[in-house]
């Protein structure tokens, strides 16, 4: 068996050593531009650019080393329709993003923005307390990562909303599908979590219309993609007190510009793309027993679907 591997970050060394721990039977092959690869089973990729896809039309199937497909489904006229693409499954992203996603919604719920403002200022000065039925969490996106962060914020008691492209049923939660369903889920969402696939159908998916639609004072935390978001409607929204305040970890443009006006409106919180980190052993792991399976002709799961687009 032999893996054709890419890192944009040149970091392949422990992925090499990793693959020799849970694949001993593999060679791994690092892809170079303008170095033809030796024939290979699989390849292995995050964002690959378009000189390495026209490489790949005779790979048995292509693992992603992330949860999302929107950059390799940019050019996913390249590939072949028979060659399977893989994204990851949990590989430990499941916590990390209820860790986040808790975190971000308690700070709210407890006004913990406001009392940090507060504290800079020298002011002691005791709030009152949100309603917790009035404070409902509302998650686009109820797939396996949205799910896990429905689970972790039952612990809490806050009313429960999910919307999905199509029709879930989840103990607890009050679901939502469908373009016939979103407007009753925003109007409905104290706090709208985005965890959505970015696709064609849900790109600017929250844009000015949809967001005046949230609660006046509503709160945003967005952990999928920048693509969802109009960055200059949410501002403008923001500023005029529609959205409370919102955390962001994802941008249209990655680093996010200096001169971007997020950096300077305080209600935004910022975080560097961290909410779910690739966790490299455990992402190897998951992708070695992946490719057993194909090996002996067996289904695997998280297979792309291409219409979908995710």
């Amino acid at each position: 068996m032999r893996i054709l591997l890419y890192r944009a970050d040149g970091q392949t060394g422990p992925w090499i050593k990793d693959f020799a721990e849970f694949l001993p039977e593999a060679e791994v092959v690092l892809w170079q531009d303008g170095v033809k690869a030796p024939p290979c089973d699989y390849a292995v990729v995050w964002s690959p650019p378009e000189a390495m896809l026209r490489e790949l039309s005779e790979v048995k199937a292509i693992f992603l080393t992330g949860a999302g497909a929107d950059a390799i489904m940019k050019h996913e006229h390249m590939i072949p329709r028979e060659i399977p693409i893989v994204r990851l499954g949990d590989a430990g992203m499941g916590v990390q993003m209820a860790e986040y996603v808790a975190h971000a919604v308690l700070r709210y719920y407890r006004r913990l923005d406001e009392y940090e403002v507060q504290a800079r200022n020298g002011q002691w000065l005791q709030l009152p307390q949100h309603e917790k039925e009035e404070f409902s969490v509302g998650v686009l996106g109820m797939g396996m990562l949205g799910s896990r962060v429905l689970q972790a914020l039952k612990e809490f008691g806050f009313p429960l909303r999910g919307w999905s492209r199509s029709e879930k049923r989840v103990d607890g939660v009050q679901c939502f599908h469908g373009s016939e369903g979103l407007d009753a889920f925003l109007a409905g969402s104290r706090v709208v979590v985005c965890m959505l696939p970015l696709t064609s159908e849900t790109n600017n998916l929250l844009n000015r219309t949809n967001m005046l639609k949230l609660p006046q004072g509503a709160y945003l935390i967005n952990v999928a993609r920048g693509g969802h978001v109009s960055e200059p409607d949410l501002l403008t929204l923001v500023k005029t007190g529609h959205i409370a305040a919102a955390t962001l970890d994802v941008f249209r443009n990655e680093p996010l510009p200096m001169q971007h006006p997020f950096w300077e409106e305080p209600r935004i919180t910022i975080t560097p793309h961290i909410s779910a980190l690739t966790l490299r052993r455990e992402s190897v792991q998951q992708i070695a027993h992946k490719m057993r399976l194909l090996a002996k002709g067996e289904p695997v799961a998280d297979v792309i679907n291409r219409e979908q687009g995710y």
